[in-house]
């Protein structure tokens, strides 16, 4: 179904908790909370899609994004673990899980249009306008998210403060 092997059942299914686990965080939270049951499950979705993107990926580009997703999943579950960066960790950590959230996205949205409806893909040509339009969308989203994360944590930081 689709086009997608067993291996690629993993990867998928392996990664898909990820995906309503972030939207209830940034919803809940306004951001991904590593140190929380529902980061945790975070973690674990998005460590197995981004491993397993290396043993199911077609194009190069996979390769990288992957790369980048256990990079910066790694950094933002690790920098509070840095001793001396003070506030400023909150803003890595923030800033790092939310690239993690896109990284995930970007392949997710790209996958879906180009298989479904089955046999009759919304999107046929990797250059698709439809597709571009999409991918221009989230980085719109990823960069008025992160912009919004940060003024709220700011004004965390001023409410601490007082």
């Amino acid at each position: 179904m689709f086009g997608i092997s067993p291996l690629g059942w993993v990867h998928t299914l392996g990664s898909l908790p990820a995906i309503p686990v972030a939207v209830y965080m940034f919803a809940r939270h306004g951001r991904i909370v590593p140190r929380s049951t529902p980061g945790t499950v975070y973690f674990a979705a998005m460590l197995i899609g981004a491993v397993t993107v290396f043993l199911v990926a077609h194009q190069p580009i996979s390769y990288g994004i992957g790369a980048a997703t256990m990079l910066f999943l790694l950094a933002g579950y690790g920098v509070k673990r840095i001793s001396g960066l003070g506030r400023a960790a909150d803003y890595i950590e923030t800033i790092f899980l939310s690239v993690t959230a896109f990284l995930l996205t970007v392949p997710t949205v790209s996958e879906t249009l180009r298989r479904v409806p089955d046999g009759h893909p919304f999107v046929t040509d990797p250059h698709s306008p439809i597709l571009t339009g999409v991918m221009a969308s989230l980085l719109v989203i990823l960069v008025v998210g992160l912009t919004a994360q940060i003024i709220h944590l700011r004004k965390q930081a001023t409410v601490l403060a007082r």
